[in-house]
């Protein structure tokens, strides 16, 4: 299984090297930590969003619905909501977190502010029974130090309530590793520079350079 981290594919040179990770992994499906932005995809791939987003095709995702303008194929968003993928159970928190914006409603965030996770969803995907992997782009504290710990502590909420076996985390665009409690917990390096194979019967994570044109 391919694991990429935050892709900002918007970018040519990104999207190539997003689109040549795939290639030379060849793999059948995929899980992604959010900054996509592209999604027209070579396979199934499971992602959450991240806070940079086409915000108008995430919530159509969100609601089911047809998108209208870019092409979206093999794009399943993971939003508050689990999936079966390979045999694992995969469960994604999209967004990113706003103190002052967490407990308002889903539908009263507009423009850029709906890059952010609300409470409502923290609170659905804490309902998730038998979680293997989660998929979040913020990190748990423990995980990401900029001389401060950048964790988020909804996070570490997710994590005691779903006891996942690994988290797989975007939005720093750094390799890092650490354990909450019994969870691996692995922050992703960015698709254009490193891919990820998972391993889904054993959740052995390894990683590859991203080759460059």
């Amino acid at each position: 299984m391919l694991v990429l981290g935050d892709a900002h594919a918007d970018d040519p040179d990104n999207r190539r090297a997003l689109l040549a990770a795939y290639d030379e992994s060849d793999a059948a499906v995929a899980l992604q930590t959010g900054d996509l932005l592209y999604y027209d995809l070579p396979v199934p791939t499971y992602f959450i969003a991240g806070n940079n987003e086409e915000f108008d095709v995430i919530d159509a995702l969100r609601r089911g619905e047809t998108v209208a303008g870019p092409t979206v194929r093999n794009a399943t968003l993971l939003a508050s909501s689990v999936a079966e993928v390979e045999g694992l159970r995969v469960a994604g928190l999209s967004g990113n977190y706003a103190p002052t914006k967490y407990d308002e409603p889903r539908a009263d965030l507009s423009g850029e502010r709906r890059r952010h996770f609300v409470r409502e969803e923290v609170e659905r995907l804490k309902r998730v029974e038998d979680v293997d992997v989660l998929v979040t782009h913020e990190a748990p504290r423990g995980l990401i130090y900029y001389g401060y710990d950048a964790g988020c502590e909804r996070i570490d909420e997710l994590l005691d309530a779903l006891d996942p076996d690994l988290c797989l985390v975007g939005h720093h665009e750094r390799h890092a590793e650490a354990t909450y409690d019994e969870t691996r917990v692995v922050s992703l390096a960015p698709a254009w520079k490193r891919y990820y194979y998972l391993n889904p019967e054993t959740l052995e994570l390894s990683d590859r350079a991203t080759p460059v044109e």
